[in-house]
């Protein structure tokens, strides 16, 4: 008996620092699954990482060698650099607080003269760039803004490089721009976190899974100066990824009253399924710092609680992958 084939999906990655342990996990269990295969990775800033990471491994050892390189890559993450503590520490004066208090005096020019970014060196010997550019990688699409306009900039698989992976996680108060081609960059959350778009247009697989790091929602209104940065923080980093994905609503609902049913578009639009993996209750209940955590026992206990929420989430919704969505768009978008 033939075995059956996977069934492709493509993947839309948020960003959010050390939280894209999180990330990690889901990223794990899913490469367990020989169910499930990956078309292409539409990715931003942490999520970046994972996606490199990942379409590096795979292309040197399958679904084996994406994970390998995974752990690989948060371990060296995890031990690169002093221990944060990761409990509930709201009036401790932590490493994190103090670097937060610091960046909103002095900017990244003035903290850090020499531009000195121990995640670069961790970049290069976690992803075999070469790999990426063979014609059957994952394909990638890793999101940047132009400092000068603000504008979106993907990276596909030829451009990457580090420097292009840097600027997907440049975020302003902490790092220099990261210039390309005489174009300086900062954090592509500010422009598409994650960027639907290629996924929908450029890809085959209808099916696209969202896994986010920031939280759409929070029952509680913001009462600390703390809390409402926090919030603050949240809304500038989801905005891109909310307007997209209300655009997507609007058009489906359009397209679907209408009883369009001619043209390239409208069908591709139509046999879209879409699905969302994330752990919102154990996010919401973080506070800002815990996207510098990078305490290794920190990232494995956020990789678990990833490995969990996908676990969950494959046993609901895996026979809808390439049938129908597993949220309602215009509920939770529209």
């Amino acid at each position: 008996m033939a075995a059956m084939r996977p069934r492709m999906i493509n993947l839309a990655l948020q960003g959010g620092g050390a939280l894209g342990a999180l990330t990690w996990g889901m990223l794990d269990r899913l490469l367990e699954e020989p169910r499930i295969g990956i078309e292409a990775i539409s990715a931003t800033s942490a999520g970046a990482m994972n996606a490199a990471v990942l379409a590096s491994g795979f292309a040197n050892g399958g679904p084996a060698g994406a994970r390998e390189s995974l752990s690989g890559f948060w371990h060296a993450v995890g031990s690169s650099g002093y221990s944060l503590p990761a409990g509930n520490t709201a009036m401790a004066t932590t490493p994190a607080r103090m670097l937060a208090g610091l960046t909103r005096m002095f900017s990244p020019y003035q903290l850090n003269p020499f531009d000195i970014n121990p995640l670069r060196n961790i970049i290069a010997r976690a992803v075999d760039f070469p790999a990426l550019r063979d014609r059957k990688a994952i394909r990638l699409f890793i999101a940047a803004t132009r400092v000068r306009t603000g504008a979106l900039r993907l990276f596909e698989n030829a451009e990457l490089d580090e420097d292009a992976l840097l600027a997907s996680a440049c975020l302003p108060t902490l790092h220099h721009a990261i210039e390309i081609e005489g174009e300086a960059y900062w954090d592509g959350g500010y422009s598409g976190n994650p960027a639907v778009y290629p996924l929908i247009y450029r890809c085959r697989s209808p099916s696209i899974l969202v896994m986010l790091l920031q939280p759409l929602q929070r029952e509680d209104v913001p009462a600390s100066a703390e809390a409402i940065r926090t919030r603050l923080a949240e809304f500038q980093f989801n905005a891109p990824f909310l307007r997209e994905m209300r655009g997507l609503a609007l058009a489906r609902t359009a397209i679907e009253s209408q009883g369009i049913v001619a043209g390239r578009l409208a069908r591709r639009l139509r046999s879209l399924d879409f699905h969302v993996l994330e752990a919102a209750d154990l996010i919401a209940r973080l506070q800002v710092e815990k996207t510098l955590n990078v305490d290794l026992a920190f990232l494995l206990g956020l990789r678990d609680e990833g490995r969990a929420q996908a676990e969950a989430w494959l046993a609901k919704h895996f026979d809808r992958i390439g049938r129908e969505s597993s949220i309602d768009l215009v509920q939770m978008f529209g």
